[in-house]
């Protein structure tokens, strides 16, 4: 892969030990910051044919003493000749600096502290002059030249770079493939070529987020290599050229971009020139005349800023531009710092649960506020979580009143850096408009590793699905009404002191031989999936003789009694009135069904399972007493997961089962009949009791992919066959199939239980 270049990953790590150098004899912030800069496109220049070769190198080496003294007061002459147009400059300076090009473009024109080196610092210097420059890729490398500034970040060099060919995953559907389409339409016909460059030479980006330029830079590499094409057929063989460069239209002033940190704005910058270079040597390969943009006349357009405060129409008027893109931060909102909320809750206009919401939901909000009664068409990457959970309903009603369109996405794929220490992250692409595409495109991937498959489809809903534009929101009750109700489990606010490990239940009831009877067994999502024992101590029920005669539980009672009264909630204080009991009680008197709230997102089913009275459940648990097997089998099926899939919130990367969001607003089968129910109890039994074949496992080890029984995995693909046939006849081919499939039943059990009360 072009990011593990060798080049890439050395030239990094070689910036970085000259950084950490300057930095330890106090040259520090932006002044170290645009020193580096400088030194990086000098480095790049004699590389790449702006500089003689070897110009800078030869410098160093033939004109610095060896123990690097006067390194610093040459390299900043250089600067000051580098800001100097060749009809301005002393004629009385040294040949071995009168060589150098006259750059411009503002890079050097900043007056920079005289910086300082030594004799090991002069080498690494020379060091980095021996690599090839011309081999770098400027948007990989302006990710880890960023990296080089963080020691922690630099012991993963690249973690967090993100690769060309995600970047191509964006810029393809937003734009690139027309542009191709018809390019390969108009090549024919000259009149209609010209208009098209004429075109190119319109195009304007705007990345909002835009880091070290990564996103710009790739779409700026592909609209020039597009114009090269286009060139190469106006002027076959260089057929009556003589100054290639009078031909070019397309440039970096075309690109505008929002960088939060200066750093990162100013390498954005740099990059597009040196990618702009790259593209010009092509160009002078591809017409046998050398071309290059020297001195630097025009300049990508950065804007170091926030841009959720900066207005957009400042950076870039809204009737020049074409396309909004990038990869804004992912920040999820429990993660936030308050201002950061504070930003969301205002480019939302406060819309109700705004905190709920990613940050990067931040630039939707702004990118659909910008492009109301425009042409412009956005995409960005973003976490799944905006796809997906309680974040839909926000985000997605409120743009759909805003008439935003999806036109095309990329469902859930693995995000990762191609990179050392590699960073993945799931994903979703989601380009959208204020109008709608006659065509529109969902990229499915089978394994969120590898590559998509293309979906045409008629309409794009919020969940990224061909399907009505619905939104899933949290009801109080089942949205169908063969469902059992279930609930949350008990939720003691005890501060801990009614839990009890084993060990620590054996010591109180040594200390307190009384309360053995008081013990229940608890049982939460983790105790359940792992087969862990734990205790609850149970006193709502004690009369007050029994706690008069047991001590250490009234001691017990007095903590949780001060746990409650230190409470910043008002009514967590008002429970300190009835230390023994809990906040909230759900203890069914016959077998319920238990349903973990939080699972891993690595398992294809999250196991459910029945359980006796005795056992107390947790408030991370939902339990139904009312189910009967033929529940629990429509739960465990593919189609429930499936449906769980998308409304589920995470929990880190695990999913979050919600009563109110997931269960409630499940479309059970309508239309199954007795028979029918009756094959999925007993198919629903069958995998019970594939359970059972396994005493000594642990339901997270016979649901872990990897150690599943073959009896259960089989049981389950018959009781999925089962519930299958009580939605329909025809066999579902895949998730996004039946999602359709659940959506618009869902939009149909609507359309009858308007009235049905939703919570917010």
């Amino acid at each position: 892969m072009y990011s593990e270049h060798p080049v890439n990953i050395r030239a990094a790590e070689k910036m970085g030990r000259l950084h950490d150098e300057l930095k330890a004899i106090g040259y520090t912030g932006h002044d170290l910051e645009r020193y580096l800069v400088r030194l990086l496109f000098c480095l790049f220049a004699e590389d790449t044919g702006i500089f003689e070769k070897n110009l800078l190198r030869d410098l160093v080496r033939l004109h610095t003493a060896e123990d690097g003294s006067d390194l610093a007061d040459r390299l900043n002459h250089l600067f000051q000749v580098l800001d100097t147009p060749h009809e301005k400059r002393l004629a009385t300076l040294p040949e071995h600096l009168a060589a150098f090009e006259y750059i411009n473009g503002d890079l050097f024109a900043e007056s920079l502290p005289v910086a300082g080196f030594n004799a090991d610092m002069r080498n690494m210097l020379l060091d980095a002059c021996e690599l090839d420059w011309a081999g770098i890729s400027p948007a990989i490398f302006g990710s880890l030249f960023q990296s080089v500034m963080d020691a922690g970040e630099r012991r993963n060099l690249g973690a967090h770079y993100t690769s060309e060919a995600n970047i191509l995953k964006l810029i393809n559907p937003l734009f690139l493939e027309d542009l191709k389409a018809e390019f390969a339409r108009v090549k024919k016909t000259k009149k209609k070529l010209v208009e098209f460059h004429a075109k190119l030479s319109r195009l304007t980006f705007f990345d909002p987020a835009c880091g070290c330029g990564n996103f710009l830079v790739i779409t700026y590499r592909e609209l020039r290599l597009l114009e090269l094409e286009v060139l190469k057929v106006l002027y076959p063989g260089g057929q009556g050229v003589i100054d290639v460069g009078m031909l070019i239209r397309v440039n970096v002033d075309q690109f505008f971009g929002i960088e939060y940190e200066e750093f990162p704005a100013q390498i954005a910058q740099v990059a597009m020139w040196l990618v702009d270079h790259q593209i010009n040597l092509l160009v002078s390969e591809a017409f046998g005349m050398y071309f290059a943009r020297i001195p630097l006349k025009s300049s990508a357009n950065i804007v170091h800023g926030n841009a959720l405060q900066i207005p957009w129409e400042s950076v870039i008027e809204q009737n020049r531009l074409s396309y909004i893109l990038g990869n804004p931060p992912f920040i999820g909102s429990k993660y936030q710092k308050p201002e950061q909320r504070a930003e969301i809750a205002e480019v939302s206009g406060k819309v109700k649960s705004c905190g709920i919401l990613d940050y990067v939901t931040g630039w939707y909000f702004l990118a659909a506020q910008y492009i109301q009664g425009t042409g412009i068409e956005c995409a960005f990457v973003s976490t799944n979580s905006i796809a997906q959970g309680e974040q839909v309903g926000v985000l997605w009603k409120k743009l759909g009143a805003e008439n935003i369109s999806i036109n095309f996405a990329h469902r859930t794929f693995q995000w990762n850096s191609e990179a050392r220490g590699k960073a993945a992250v799931h994903c979703v692409i989601i380009g959208f408009a204020a109008f709608s595409r006659k065509e529109k495109r969902i990229y499915e991937y089978d394994d969120i590793r590898l590559e998509p498959h293309e979906i045409k489809a008629a309409n794009i809903n919020a969940y990224l699905v061909d399907g009505p534009l619905v939104f899933i929101e949290k009801r109080r009750n089942p949205i169908s009404s063969n469902a059992p109700v279930a609930r949350l489990g008990n939720q003691p606010i005890d501060g801990g002191y009614y839990l009890f490990t084993p060990e620590e239940k054996a010591v109180f009831i040594e200390r307190e031989p009384k309360a053995a009877p008081f013990f229940k067994r608890w049982i939460g999502a983790r105790e359940f999936l792992n087969g862990i024992e734990r205790w609850c101590l149970w006193l709502g029920d004690c009369s007050p003789a029994e706690l008069r005669q047991m001590p250490a539980c009234v001691d017990q009672i007095k903590k949780v009694q001060a746990f409650r009264l230190e409470s910043k909630r008002k009514a967590t204080r008002a429970m300190a009135a009835t230390p023994t009991r809990f906040h909230f009680e759900n203890m069914p008197d016959g077998n319920y069904l238990l349903i973990p709230g939080v699972s891993s997102a690595r398992r294809k089913y999250i196991p459910f399972g029945f359980i006796s009275p005795e056992i107390m459940a947790s408030n991370l648990v939902n339990i139904s007493q009312s189910a009967e097997p033929y529940h629990f089998g429509i739960l465990s099926s593919t189609m429930h997961m499936a449906w769980m899939r998308y409304t589920a919130g995470r929990l880190k990367s695990d999913y979050r089962y919600s009563i109110g969001l997931v269960y409630n607003n499940y479309p059970w089968p309508i239309n199954a009949t007795d028979k029918q129910k009756e094959k999925v109890e007993q198919a629903a039994q069958a995998v019970l009791d594939a359970r059972a074949l396994f005493p000594d496992s642990t339901l997270a080890d016979l649901y872990d992919p990897l150690t599943m029984p073959a009896q259960l995995t089989k049981a389950h693909a018959a009781l999925d066959k089962a519930v299958d046939k009580c939605y329909r006849s025809q066999p579902f081919t895949n998730e996004l199939n039946r999602m359709q499939f659940l959506f618009a039943l869902y939009e149909e059990l609507t359309a009858d239980n308007k009235g049905l009360t939703r919570v917010a």
